[in-house]
């Protein structure tokens, strides 16, 4: 989260009313499932999978876009920042990969999102256990978050996440684990025989080190390993049927999803969302389909300290924020292309998993993982230097304030006054865990290691920095490797979220990434030797206990759904009509914009449809070319002030024509939703424009 909390002088009011409801804590218990069963011999990775190079795969992507008008986005925590239409759709991308030879499946989804909460995991994995039983589990489903900060927010059970809504927003909340559910259910009623690929190799010119000045702090023996100080690497699996089949892709790379900038008030998935769409554009990708269709993923991994805005501050070297995600998102589309053709090596062995909650804040580190004293992890804590933002979206004030070099009064009362011996440097702004009856973010939290074959998915509920999750990387690659175990990978912002991660030796420099790590200087120590026992266990074929329970606080939410009192028209027309209409013609490159008077976008987020299309006449027939989720459409929702309800809104929709446009007759489309101040009925409408040419 960038800019955190809020800016303009309203942080106290701003964390008042973010305070949303109660809670309590949850039951401890619970039993591992199969999958962590004692005696399995380690057999995802040999025993009777040794060799194995069949799986059963499936694919599934489902809409998750949310209210596209009047909803504070989530990510860079700016309040004036407020959804305001739809550049892309967001999706949620799903994969069930299953092991014959042992009978064990793992489920995989990235989902465009900024945060990927506990909240949505615990609701997605009770929903697939009444359809399925205990075919699925919080042991064996991964989500994880692209972190793009285009999308809207409040679907957090806690307040920390939802200050730019001021609180919970059911619809959002719903539609989100609505689609990531059915994204998964479609991926496994498409599963059948094939065989998963790998490749991976450099992308550079698409990330920088946004906090250099902290990485080196790491010690020049440990720098002097890696070329970078970002992880330039992008690893790619390949999924394809025995019967030809091509089921997708899942590619990972470690860059913020932050091309687009604060000001930017339409819904988008950013460089990744791009990235993917691209893919699925050039695969003919049918996001309607109920049958196979490609799906490609272009999931988060260990992006803490990483920007896509390669010249400096917010500047991805675009004329604007689309500019500067297209480039981002080509930059990566074209890497990831060359990587899937040339992905060859088999994936070998079978699926296998660990799951565990650790109380976060309450862990003792022995000195084999903090090289020095036993540490401890602390109740968690924000430091000043979080509201500082980073560069992609700064903040109030300036990063680097320590209690070893206070800058100003503020820093000074506040290490006197609430700094904790356990924090070390960090000068405390919020103690989360001193709110009742539940905290500001969650403390007990999963962690999950996942093989597929030789591959090896470390999921964290953290944003991990570059230096971070190298080392976590080769706490797992040591462990797993005897057994065959040839590329590991950082899902980050998977499960759960609770900010940051950065090393021992970057936290003592507090810029935002170590002022945003929680639970103190050892996190990233205590997150080693966590992962050190699951990967000891997964190797082992041991179980693990399952961990203290986390709260389940779905049912103490306010699930009132206010939404839009009515809509209302002028009294001469209709929803639908034409505001301000189309030209008469247009050359290629050209855009066309037409404003239509509408409804409210809260009334229907039309998931798994559009609020646009772009037609072109065929005979007697018009044929769609475009919709909301196109590169080249934006819808836009404007409150078009009449009298006498000023309850009205205008629909503007546009197209910016693409140069390889067939000639033609056009005319654009809006679909849309209003609601009745009499009844409180919910209708549809539809409108068009005239129709016009493209030379």
């Amino acid at each position: 989260m960038h800019s955190f909390l809020i800016r303009h002088g309203v942080l106290v009011l701003a964390l008042l009313l973010a305070l949303a409801g109660c809670g309590h804590r949850g039951s401890r218990g619970g039993q591992p499932d199969a999958g962590q069963a004692v005696g399995q011999g380690g057999q995802g990775l040999g025993g009777t999978c040794a060799g194995q190079q069949s799986f059963l795969i499936g694919s599934g992507v489902y809409d998750i876009t949310g209210p596209a008008a009047e909803v504070g986005m989530l990510g860079y925590v700016e309040l004036e920042q407020q959804t305001a239409g739809i550049h892309q759709r967001l999706r949620s991308r799903a994969f069930v990969i299953a092991s014959p030879c042992n009978g064990k499946r793992v489920v995989f989804v990235s989902a465009d999102l900024g945060m990927l909460f506990q909240g949505v995991k615990q609701q997605v994995v009770k929903r697939l256990r009444d359809t399925y039983g205990g075919l699925y589990s919080d042991d064996n489903v991964l989500l994880s978050a692209t972190h793009t900060h285009s999308g809207p927010g409040g679907y957090s059970h806690y307040a920390l996440y939802n200050l730019s809504t001021f609180g919970f927003v059911p619809r959002n909340f719903d539609v989100i684990v609505e689609g990531i559910y059915q994204s998964i259910v479609r991926a496994h009623e498409h599963l059948g025989p094939g065989r998963i690929t790998l490749a991976a190799g450099d992308l550079l010119d698409a990330s920088l080190n946004r906090s250099p000045e902290a990485y080196r702090l790491n010690p020049p023996e440990e720098r002097a390993r890696y070329a970078y100080d970002t992880d330039k690497r992008m690893t790619l699996l390949r999924f394809t049927k025995d019967s030809g089949v091509e089921v997708g892709l899942i590619d990972w790379f470690a860059v913020h999803a932050t091309s687009m900038g604060m000001q930017y008030r339409y819904i988008s998935g950013d460089n990744k969302g791009y990235a993917s769409y691209l893919f699925e554009k050039a695969k003919g990708t049918r996001y309607d389909a109920t049958g196979d269709t490609f799906v490609a993923a272009f999931a988060q991994s260990n992006e803490g300290d990483v920007t896509p805005n390669i010249h400096g501050g917010e500047d991805g070297g675009g004329e604007d924020d689309f500019e500067s995600t297209e480039l981002s998102g080509r930059k990566q589309y074209a890497r990831a292309v060359s990587l899937y053709e040339s992905a060859i090596t088999p994936l070998t062995g079978g699926v296998d998993y660990r799951h565990v909650y650790v109380k976060m804040d309450g862990v003792t580190v022995s000195p084999a993982f903090t090289g020095g004293p036993e540490g401890h992890t602390c109740p968690a804590a924000i430091g000043i230097s979080m509201l500082a933002g980073a560069e992609d979206g700064p903040g109030v004030g300036h990063e680097g304030a320590t209690c070893a070099a206070m800058h100003d009064v503020w820093s000074a009362f506040t290490c006197t006054t609430t700094t904790t011996s356990c924090q070390a440097e960090k000068p405390i702004v919020l103690e989360m865990g001193a709110m009742k009856p539940y905290p500001w973010s969650p403390e007990v939290l999963p962690l999950q290691l996942v093989t597929v074959g030789n591959v090896a998915l470390v999921a964290v509920p953290f944003e991990l920095t570059t230096m971070a999750g190298r080392r976590l990387r080769e706490t797992v690659r040591a462990r797993l490797a005897p057994a065959g175990v040839t590329e590991v990978v950082i899902a980050g912002l998977s499960n759960a979220y609770s900010g940051y991660i950065a090393t021992r030796e970057e936290y003592a420099k507090q810029e935002y990434e170590g002022a945003s790590t929680h639970f103190g200087p050892w996190t990233l120590a205590a997150l080693q030797q966590e992962f050190d026992g699951l990967a000891r266990a997964l190797r082992e074929g041991t179980s693990v206990p399952p961990g203290p329970k986390p709260r389940d606080l779905h049912e103490l939410q306010n699930h009132l759904r206010p939404g839009v009192l009515f809509d209302d028209k002028p009294l001469w027309g209709r929803f639908g009509d034409v505001f301000v209409d189309a030209r008469e013609s247009y050359a290629r490159g050209e855009t066309v914009r037409v404003t239509f008077w509408g409804g409210h976008p809260k009334n229907d987020p039309h998931v798994q449809g559009t609020f646009l299309r772009v037609q072109r006449r065929r005979g007697l027939f018009w044929d769609d070319v475009a919709y909301d989720w196109d590169w080249e459409t934006k819808y836009t929702w404007r409150r078009g002030y009449c009298l006498p309800t000023l309850a009205c809104s205008h629909a503007i929709i546009e197209w910016a024509i693409p140069r390889d446009a067939e000639p033609g007759t056009y005319r654009i489309v809006h679909e849309g939703d209003w609601k009745s101040g009499w009844d409180g009925r919910v209708r549809p409408y539809k409108g068009a424009s005239r129709s016009f040419t493209v030379k």
